[in-house]
């Protein structure tokens, strides 16, 4: 079957379960929906099982669990035996908040393949102010050295803003006491709460290019040892937009704590459709959906990407970023310096590289009523 300019559908390899959105922490960089539902709503164990049954019959081999903090499912265990037996290699993506020995050795029985887990800072002070959660920290990196002691490769997330990228360097220091085998230090994605803190959390791009000399600098030093850092810098600073999940309806699927199907985190925002798998296989999802069609192949890019020789390698950008930044999914990314809305990007980053920021709000429950509250 072929879709809108393109050949026959990929399978989704990659299937992430947002399993909720229920989280300890209050991070002001979190990129969630400014609206996160009802928790009542979210799916069962038994509605969870199937959709994971029914991804690996599309094709689909990676599996992460994520949120949220996904150990509030206290069926987290349970999911990861399944997903085991059915032949996915699976990744749980935490704070670590709700971690302990017990439940480490828990997942591990259930045939669990790997742990990444997030840092705000290598400051104990300051990333318990980032997490919003006190002695966070030190419970981090206890939980940490006991997921190496139980075997697990483990990844170390740290999302750069503005608040810590200045401490890279001790950042780096941290994962290599810990072992890390994989770190990643991927600077904040401007979506949800994100966004409306963009301005507190966006670096300057003098930041940006002192932390990219550093973590270069690291590797060059390391000759092959140690934790192999991974540095990603924001789109804000480029001027060409990120080919985002490899192309709108490829290679991944996002399930919702609620069970919308989504294309990528973020695509609920956008007017369309989106299937429920309470309602409908995710087969006909990914197959036959709407929301799934809309933005697949080339046939509804506008100028400049439809002519652009570059639409293969990017898509067009990220379809939310457009519609967060320019009113309208349908319009190139303005990150890329061919879009007439590029303008929005030039503003925000003179804004970072003037320090014109304000304090980054935390996502608390009483933040988040407010601000839903005034959202037109």
């Amino acid at each position: 079957m072929t879709k809108n300019g393109l050949k026959p559908v990929n399978p989704p390899l990659w299937l992430l379960a947002e399993l909720t959105y229920r989280c300890p922490l209050h991070c002001a960089y979190c990129a969630n929906p400014l609206n996160l539902g009802d928790p009542d709503d979210e799916l069962s164990t038994e509605d969870w099982c199937r959709v994971l049954e029914e991804g690996r019959e599309l094709g689909a081999v990676q599996l992460g669990f994520s949120g949220g903090e996904p150990l509030m499912r206290r069926d987290l265990e349970q999911l990861v035996a399944h997903a085991n037996a059915l032949g996915y290699y699976t990744n749980l993506i935490t704070s670590a908040v709700g971690l302990n020995e017990k439940r480490i050795l828990a997942l591990k029985a259930a045939g669990l393949d790997h742990i990444q887990i997030s840092f705000q800072s290598a400051d104990p002070d300051l990333s318990d102010a980032i997490a919003g959660k006190r002695h966070a920290f030190e419970h981090k990196k206890v939980m940490f050295k006991a997921v190496k002691d139980a075997g697990f490769p483990m990844v170390m997330n740290v999302v750069i803003t503005r608040q810590n990228i200045e401490s890279i360097d001790a950042i780096m220091a941290l994962a290599v006491e810990l072992d890390a085998d994989f770190v990643e230090l991927a600077t904040s994605q401007y979506y949800g709460w994100a966004l409306h803190n963009r301005d507190a959390l966006l670096p300057s791009q003098r930041q940006i290019e002192d932390a990219e000399g550093k973590v270069n600098a690291l590797r060059d030093s390391q000759n092959g040892a140690g934790p192999k850092f991974i540095f990603v810098t924001p789109d804000y600073h480029e001027t060409r937009p990120k080919p985002c999940m490899s192309g709108w309806g490829n290679l991944f699927i996002n399930i919702a704590p609620d069970g919308k199907a989504l294309p990528c985190h973020s695509a609920a925002m956008l007017d369309l459709s989106h299937p429920n798998v309470k309602e409908h296989s995710l087969s006909y999802i990914w197959q036959d959906s709407e929301s799934f069609n809309h933005f697949r192949g080339f046939d509804w890019m506008r100028e400049p990407c439809r002519s652009c020789n570059e639409r293969e390698n990017d898509f067009g950008g990220c379809r939310c970023q457009a519609m967060l930044l320019t009113g309208d999914p349908a319009n190139a990314d303005p990150v890329c310096s061919k879009s007439p809305h590029h303008h929005v990007i030039d503003e925000a980053v003179a804004k970072a590289n003037q320090g014109c920021h304000s304090a980054a709000l935390a996502r608390t429950v009483k933040n988040s009523q407010m601000i839903l509250s005034v959202k037109p």
